[in-house]
């Protein structure tokens, strides 16, 4: 009558740890998704606000002489003094390793300029 009881008490702990694993393993995914699906959020909506910035009123270029490139940096400012390279980051995001490259050229005026011309 024990190893009975000893049996079902086992069988039943069998089941409610099956039971637990597979909510667990659901809300694993379920949190993966979520995750998934916030950071695409964040990226559209860092893409969408890029391109209203230079509009915005903190902008201090005239946004006239902003012209959107997208990647791998946002876009470049002509003024009738300088060039200027521009980057928008909403929230929490950072240069990218190519980006930061990019900043580090330009800051050691590793800048130059090339004509071509098409030949008859």
């Amino acid at each position: 009558m024990i190893e009975l009881l000893l049996f079902l008490l086992l069988l039943i702990s069998l089941g409610a740890i099956y039971f637990l694993y597979s909510k667990y393993a659901k809300l694993k995914e379920d949190l993966n998704e979520l995750s998934f699906s916030k950071k695409s959020q964040s990226v559209k909506y860092g893409k969408l606000t890029e391109q209203w910035i230079p509009l915005s009123n903190d902008f201090p270029f005239d946004p006239f002489s902003f012209h959107f490139l997208g990647n791998p940096i946002d876009g470049i400012v002509f003024s009738e003094d300088k060039i200027v390279f521009c980057e928008f980051k909403s929230n929490k995001s950072f240069l990218s390793q190519k980006q930061k490259k990019i900043k580090e050229l330009i800051l050691n005026k590793k800048v130059e300029w090339f004509e071509f011309h098409l030949k008859d």
